[in-house]
């Protein structure tokens, strides 16, 4: 990427020209780089990646405001947003296979919920995941692995989706588009501090 004053005669050019360089601005600032056409945009550490930004950018309004500002010194440092940095720290520590925290402070000391039902029951071109606690502890979210193959180990590119569970209640997760084929399922709960629970029993659904 390259920041330029004023791209193409003009201070504020967007779009790309000739399939070839793309003109933009970020948080004020114009910059021309390369155009960028995704080899395997469905990719399953893609899916992967984005299930973990997907449940990040969902949940950063419930966190609390002090805890929030406890991202500022990380967000100073590298000349960005504190939103920003939350979400750049805890990608880093998903592809490390490690779990997301509200807070960059404290280190994985709580406890995640204790589990009282995890079904997949399949349907037509889906498999509908349902997953409940019988205590919520500190628990923030469960992270959810898909595999075509039985007895597989969880990792972040076999992630299909990250949801909320921080209560007792009935947390559903719809996977579809499916083709026909039997279908294999884990989850890992994790608290709001990023400690990671062991990875659940197997379910397993045929989706016809």
């Amino acid at each position: 990427m390259v920041r330029v004053s004023s791209p193409m005669l003009s201070l504020d050019a967007s779009g790309t020209i000739g399939k070839a360089a793309t003109f933009s601005k970020w948080k004020g600032r114009n910059y021309v780089r390369s155009r960028v056409i995704p080899h395997n945009p469905k990719s399953a550490g893609q899916i992967g990646v984005r299930s973990m930004f997907k449940f990040l950018a969902q949940n950063w309004a419930g966190i609390a405001v002090p805890t929030k500002a406890l991202w500022l010194p990380l967000a100073k440092a590298l000349v960005i947003s504190e939103f920003n940095a939350y979400v750049r720290n805890n990608q880093a520590r998903f592809r490390n296979f490690k779990m997301p925290s509200k807070d960059p402070t404290v280190a994985e000391t709580h406890t995640a919920g204790v589990l009282n039902a995890w079904t997949a029951t399949a349907g037509i071109r889906q498999v509908q995941l349902l997953l409940s606690l019988t205590t919520a502890n500190a628990c923030w979210g469960a992270a959810i692995f898909r595999s075509l193959t039985g007895t597989f180990s969880a990792t972040w590119d076999k992630c299909i989706a990250v949801i909320l569970v921080a209560d007792t209640g009935n947390h559903i997760y719809v996977d579809t588009p499916l083709t026909a084929a039997h279908y294999y399922y884990e989850h890992i709960l994790f608290t709001d501090d990023g400690k990671a629970s062991t990875e659940s029993a197997e379910v397993d659904a045929i989706v016809a």
